[in-house]
């Protein structure tokens, strides 16, 4: 591992433990190249590895243009999702556990078998899925003020943060995604619309993507595995406390609450 990687995966360590927010990464390994950026992300959750965490699954960023807009990033990215990251429908979340926390509506794949052809098609992704859930996401970034590059972003592990996962799972046979409508509440307020094809088209060209991806870059899917597939509308931001629920058409509901609990 180089000096560079090694600097910039202790540089958003020591944010995620401090609870401090650092400089961007893209000084050290440059602001356009993603095999650096993913070598960083690989040594961060090697770290995680070591102090107990488990890989579940995967998410794809950076998928919708208002998102990609917001950040001046126009192609999407992955990054993986821990067991400990994993949050069931009705959860509460400590506010104060995250540095930056940004939430999102995405329709989650569960995977029933692996996928490990060499370039995965929409067929083979559609094999191998168990069912869909609605889920939110946590977004959050080590990066201070969000100041990222698309390297940036992906040494941060796709600036991730938590997944909050649906309890009535759906199989893909009755669902068009792209047709899938989203709304997104705060305390029964609407704060955030979108639908399936504002996901690449499709959660599904996105769930394609990211196993190709995921495949290419010798971790391919594994049955079982949770693939987030992006989000179906702008984000927002959490500030304080409150309720959010996303309402997914076809697939339901799925809730998450942010409180402080203190020390």
């Amino acid at each position: 591992m180089t000096t560079t990687i090694t600097a910039a995966a202790e540089r958003l360590l020591t944010a995620a433990r401090d609870g401090v927010p650092c400089a961007p990464v893209r000084d050290l390994i440059g602001a356009g190249d993603l095999d650096q950026a993913y070598a960083v992300q690989e040594a961060v959750a090697a770290a995680r590895e070591r102090a107990g965490s488990r890989v579940a699954g995967y998410k794809i960023g950076l998928t919708t243009r208002s998102v990609q807009e917001q950040f001046g990033v126009f192609e999407p990215d992955f990054g993986l999702v821990f067991d400990d990251m994993l949050h069931a429908h009705g959860s509460e979340l400590d506010r104060g556990a995250y540095l930056q926390p940004r939430v999102e509506a995405e329709i989650a794949f569960v995977l029933e078998t692996g996928i490990e052809t060499p370039r995965p098609s929409v067929a083979d992704v559609i094999r191998a899925t168990g069912f869909v859930l609605p889920a939110i996401e946590v977004v959050d970034s080590r990066i201070a003020g969000w100041d990222i590059t698309i390297s940036d972003t992906i040494a941060d592990n796709a600036s991730s943060g938590a997944v909050v996962l649906g309890t009535t799972p759906r199989s893909l046979d009755r669902l068009e995604l792209a047709d899938v409508s989203m709304v997104l509440e705060k305390d029964g307020e609407d704060v955030s619309f979108g639908s399936g094809a504002a996901c690449m088209g499709s959660p599904l060209v996105a769930a394609t993507w990211i196993a190709r991806e995921l495949v290419r870059r010798g971790r391919p899917p594994r049955a079982g595995d949770v693939i987030m597939t992006g989000a179906l509308g702008p984000m927002v931001d959490v500030a304080g406390t409150g309720r959010f629920t996303a309402r997914l058409s076809g697939l339901g509901q799925v809730e998450v609450t942010f409180v402080e609990r203190g020390l």
